[in-house]
């Protein structure tokens, strides 16, 4: 008895379909490795979810120093690769997700020749670029609302510090009174006697 035959086309089901995905991510990841290993090649995969989260593997040499080897490849089949090509890294990298889309973004505008870019790429620019704008526009409002939320936090540290100072000094005061009061009954019975007189 073989195994059925599978239909490719999109699952319906959401959940399914999620772990469908997580699945044949890990088995893409898996063959990844094993044809590295048994070919001795240097490979990586970039696999973006639907809801645009980044899944990356390599093997052999870092994911960066595969994109690098791509880019030299790539540049120098155009000819334009210099001896001294160095990597321009994005000034926008260290933004945590948004940096992907910025970094497409980046590259398409780097290009600067619209004239090469088809359709497809043009609108694909767009979406990245709204993406990233939705994306900065919401880490924004988190900074803003964390801010925000802090400053109550600030303004009832400050009060708590202004309170530990009053505190201080009134037990530095009451400390002062009691010793004045205990040297005014420590006086002998005679000087008492003498002040109750007079």
């Amino acid at each position: 008895m073989g195994r059925k035959k599978l239909v490719i086309k999109r699952i319906e089901d959401k959940c399914n379909r999620q772990v469908t995905f997580s699945k044949r991510r890990k088995g893409l990841f898996k063959k990844a490795q094993d044809l590295s290993i048994l070919c001795d090649i240097q490979i990586a995969v970039i696999v973006f979810s639907s809801r645009n989260k980044l899944y990356q593997f390599s093997y052999g040499n870092s994911m960066t120093e595969i994109i690098q080897q791509y880019y030299d490849v790539t540049d120098s089949d155009d000819g334009e690769a210099t001896k001294n090509h160095e990597h321009k890294k994005s000034k926008y990298a260290s933004t945590g997700a948004n940096g992907n889309y910025l970094q497409r973004v980046e590259r398409y505008l780097d290009e600067l020749n619209f004239d090469q870019l088809t359709l497809d790429d043009l609108v694909q620019l767009e979406l990245d670029m709204k993406t990233a704008i939705a994306q900065t526009r919401a880490t924004k409002a988190s900074v803003d609302r964390q801010t925000r939320m802090m400053a109550p936090i600030t303004t009832l540290q400050e009060k708590i510090s202004a309170m530990a100072k009053q505190n201080d000094n009134n037990r530095e005061a009451d400390i002062e009174m009691h010793d004045r009061e205990k040297n005014e009954t420590n006086h002998s019975p005679l000087q008492r006697t003498l002040k109750l007189l007079f």
